[in-house]
């Protein structure tokens, strides 16, 4: 079971779960687009059995603040004083979808605090056509205003991301989908391709594999993690 607590980072309050031993490797989870650090109840406890794991409520979505002001730089930047205000130096990353871009340009532009990184089914930084979604009815457990503004970021990426994929040094597993995911899987081919040490690994079940297949999914997830020896 995890414990919930918070944090002040640039001015906002992010919410957090963690769960595993202390002092046991750290592992930090970053949702998708509209999702919370409850979307990875179901395969958390089972990383944590190997590690120390931080699953963070990014702003503008479930327990953190909804500041007004959203940009997937603004939530890199989040997650790094994340990292220094609980004194984590190095850490590795898994990032769903959006988690997934947070992730990638965390890692390429601090490269030394990502030991090695995990992009689930996570959006390659290439322009896509745009669209605009449409709001839920009833309440949300996070932002709607986030969700426009990232929407817009996610389908016209800063041109400098793509070669920025170079600068990272972290080992990095990039997890497909498959054909049933939304997410262009040759895509995603050109990001583990892109990025200096990475593979690819298809688990093949649409856009949420670590909901789909967890098992699959942390299966795979911690024997990469694993893959030198660190439990």
């Amino acid at each position: 079971m995890a414990d919930h607590s918070s944090v002040a980072v640039r001015g906002i309050r992010l919410s957090y779960g963690v769960q595993g031993e202390p002092g046991g490797p750290p592992l930090v989870l970053l949702h998708a687009l509209g999702e919370s650090a409850a979307d990875w109840d179901t395969v958390a406890p089972v990383l944590a059995r190997h590690r120390r794991v931080y699953a963070l409520d990014l702003r503008g979505h479930g327990r953190s603040s909804w500041p007004g002001t959203y940009s997937l730089e603004e939530m890199r930047d989040d997650v790094l004083a994340f990292l220094d205000v609980l004194g984590l130096d190095r850490v590795d990353l898994v990032g769903h979808s959006m988690g997934g871009v947070v992730a990638y340009l965390l890692a390429q532009q601090q490269p030394q605090r990502v030991r090695r990184m995990v992009l689930e089914d996570a959006p390659p930084p290439l322009p896509r056509a745009p669209s605009t979604p449409t709001r839920p009815d009833g309440p949300l457990d996070f932002d709607w205003e986030m969700v426009l503004a990232l929407r817009r970021q996610i389908d016209a990426p800063d041109p400098a991301w793509l070669p920025g994929l170079a600068r990272i040094t972290a080992e990095t597993l990039v997890v497909a989908g498959g054909p049933e995911s939304h997410v262009p899987q040759q895509g995603l081919a050109d990001l583990a391709r892109r990025i200096p040490s990475a593979r690819l690994v298809t688990i093949p079940a649409g856009h949420l594999v670590h909901t789909a297949e967890p098992r699959a999914f942390t299966e795979a997830v911690l024997a990469f993690l694993s893959a030198d020896g660190v439990d």
